[in-house]
């Protein structure tokens, strides 16, 4: 049975927690370094709430410190549909839940934004198969596969989540 801690905070993010942020990011082993600069500046984008500026960006707390970071926000050119652009959780972490309880509060974001539908890219090679096991756990569906789209022999899997709102 998985834990979940009692005291996960979950709030917006702030410029001082960028460096926790990225120390998670990386030690998450998933992503490349082109990968941890363009999360900087999301992240960063975010926090300072620039002008224009889609992206929605939160961290969940344990115990007081950050543990995980969800960033997330509409998708330019649709009507109700939001792109989850980043989610990692501290290594140390993992398997407590928190993960999933960025998402729910994501969704409930989203939501409250009218958002129907919800879109989540990730590749398709092995090391990301615990990430593809958790998108579907927390409901969502593979909807489409673009062959070799980050490389050879590496595609991108698309996941999909429609949601229910209330007017």
């Amino acid at each position: 049975m998985l834990k979940t801690p009692d005291d996960v905070h979950i709030r917006k993010a702030q410029v001082a927690d960028h460096p926790v942020v990225i120390d998670i990011v990386k030690a998450t082993k998933f992503f490349y370094p082109v990968e941890i600069e363009v999360a900087c500046e999301v992240f960063d984008e975010a926090a300072m709430q620039k002008p224009g500026c889609n992206y929605r960006s939160y961290v969940a707390q344990v115990h007081g410190q950050v543990a995980g970071w969800i960033c997330f926000g509409a998708t330019p050119c649709t009507l109700g549909t939001f792109d989850i652009y980043w989610i990692a959780v501290d290594p140390a972490q993992q398997r407590n839940r928190i993960g999933s309880q960025l998402l729910d509060f994501a969704e409930m974001k989203i939501r409250e934004h009218k958002g129907r539908m919800i879109v989540i890219e990730t590749s398709s090679s092995k090391k990301f198969l615990p990430t593809r096991n958790f998108y579907e756990r927390n409901g969502y569906t593979l909807a489409a596969e673009v062959k070799e789209f980050y490389a050879p022999g590496d595609d991108k899997w698309i996941f999909l989540k429609k949601l229910l709102y209330e007017d």
